[in-house]
């Protein structure tokens, strides 16, 4: 990851083609190279994220920020055709999409869960959602080198594109949803995970082939996003692996 820090580096790099994952505001600041910044990330929907003078003083590690600083990634990201074309080659593709996971400590568990269940594919959605920073890869324990990434505006759209190219998309849900001991995988599988605290979006849960739920057995009615996302997964395997 790179640092972009001033006014001017960060509004130049969001007007040019370079990809970002986050811009760092500190408390406070206004003007109009500020508001022309907010506009240029609002328009490529790029998180802006308000932090203490203090905090984006320690990022820069001293240099002078003017109040704003840009993480640039050194991550390469997959476009859909990319990830489509090389989980075809497969009998059954497994994609795993992210739908606003928003903790970088849980998305990293995911991604490394991800990469032991062999998955072909990872879709996360741009906005409000973790970026890949340096925790994150730290906590994946370096498979986010061995996945194949895409960043997503829609997921909606991601679920009518799957589904024409012969995917079953299934949703992790509490509502309306069936014991994930109970499904088939055995055929393209598009798995999607949900927001730590509001689960996958309504609209997303109605485009869903089949809503699926772990059931619960103590007082808790949830377990943890990444911790889910290794049940679920493995799931899928064993049954693939079973003769």
């Amino acid at each position: 990851m790179n640092l972009i820090i001033g006014r001017k580096p960060v509004l130049e790099a969001l007007n040019s083609e370079q990809e970002i994952e986050v811009v760092y505001v500190a408390f406070g600041m206004h003007g109009d190279v500020i508001n022309q910044i907010g506009k240029a990330a609002k328009e490529r929907k790029i998180k802006i994220s308000q932090i203490s003078p203090a905090k984006l003083d320690e990022m820069a590690q001293g240099k002078v920020t003017q109040g704003v600083a840009a993480l640039k990634s050194s991550q390469r990201y997959y476009d859909y055709d990319e990830i489509i074309r090389s989980a075809k080659s497969k009998q059954y593709p497994l994609i795993l999409i992210l739908d606003s996971i928003q903790d970088p400590h849980n998305l990293g568990a995911i991604l490394r869960t991800a990469e032991c269940a062999n998955a072909d594919g990872i879709f996360i959605t741009q906005r409000d959602s973790a970026s890949i920073t340096d925790t994150v890869i730290k906590t994946s324990a370096g498979a986010v080198a061995h996945l194949k990434i895409c960043k997503l505006n829609n997921v909606n759209n991601l679920i009518k594109d799957l589904k024409k190219d012969g995917f079953w998309v299934f949703g992790a849900s509490l509502h309306n949803s069936k014991d994930y001991t109970a499904v088939d995988y055995k055929c393209p599988v598009a798995m999607i995970l949900g927001n730590e605290e509001k689960g996958i979006h309504k609209l997303v849960a109605d485009n869903c082939d089949q809503l699926i739920k772990i059931p619960m057995l103590g007082k808790i009615d949830s377990l943890n996003v990444s911790v889910s996302a290794g049940v679920l997964l493995f799931e899928i395997v064993r049954q693939r692996n079973k003769q």
